[in-house]
């Protein structure tokens, strides 16, 4: 008889440790999950993903002109949970400033500056381009389709080593070969709505925090499949558009 009452007590003590027991630590691996590696940027791993580099920086509770760091895990994908979502040190302020009074004034404060933050940041000067212009010489080779990897955007055929051109004035925030398909790659900044990229090329003449106006040399046409050609993308909102539409008619 003891022996059976010591084992109900037994279960029900387990069970009572299962229920109130620690939930499992937020995984960062996986799905939804991305590495930060040497040579990316912020906009780099939004135009990977096809994403908006604002969403980027308010999912992963930062700044958009805060530096990442290699090894840095990034989330991909909204969250559902507000505990998910935030990272520990944004989980411990909350927690300080839950009071009343005063105290729970200073929260919102805070938690308004932060919300800013993570989506602003940015020169407000920067304006939508009113005037586009051609970023080389030379014939499309395809047209817009944004469904298709390869034709989010135009190639333009030309000469190896031709100029490549600012379309519009702006600032470099990626100049490397680290995305997959595009090799040598520069991506500039606009806006906050416009970005626009240059792959493939035989040569950068740009980095990383450089202002650059309309016209402006940033590269040497290079070559894909033993073609000469410049790849050329617009982004609007991390949305492919088709830069046809934009730029002047030849």
């Amino acid at each position: 008889m003891k022996s059976a009452i010591a084992t109900v007590i037994a279960a029900l003590l387990l069970t009572s440790c299962a229920s109130t027991g620690n939930p499992p630590a937020r995984s960062e691996q996986g799905p939804g999950w991305y590495t930060v590696k040497r040579s990316d940027t912020l906009y780099s791993i939004a135009w990977r993903y096809g994403l908006d580099y604002h969403q980027l920086a308010q999912w992963n509770q930062f700044n958009v002109n805060e530096p990442i760091h290699p090894g840095q895990r990034l989330r991909l994908l909204k969250s559902h949970s507000r505990s998910a979502g935030a990272s520990p040190s944004v989980s411990s302020k909350s927690s300080t400033g839950s009071g009343t009074g005063a105290g729970s004034s200073s929260s919102k404060s805070t938690s308004k500056s932060k919300t800013t933050s993570a989506t602003g940041g940015e020169s407000a000067t920067m304006q939508n381009p009113s005037k586009w212009i051609w970023p080389t010489a030379g014939k499309p080779l395809n047209t817009f389709l944004a469904s298709k990897l390869d034709r989010r955007g135009v190639n333009i055929a030309g000469k190896q080593g031709q100029p490549v051109l600012a379309v519009a004035d702006g600032k470099v925030v990626y100049s490397g070969n680290g995305l997959a398909g595009y090799g040598n790659l520069i991506i500039i900044k606009h806006s906050n709505t416009y970005l626009s990229a240059y792959a493939y090329c035989r040569e950068r003449l740009v980095e990383d925090g450089m202002a650059v106006k309309a016209g402006k040399l940033v590269a040497r046409m290079g070559q894909k499949d033993n073609v000469a050609m410049l790849h050329f993308e617009i982004r609007r909102n991390g949305k492919p558009v088709d830069p046809l539409k934009y730029l002047p008619k030849q």
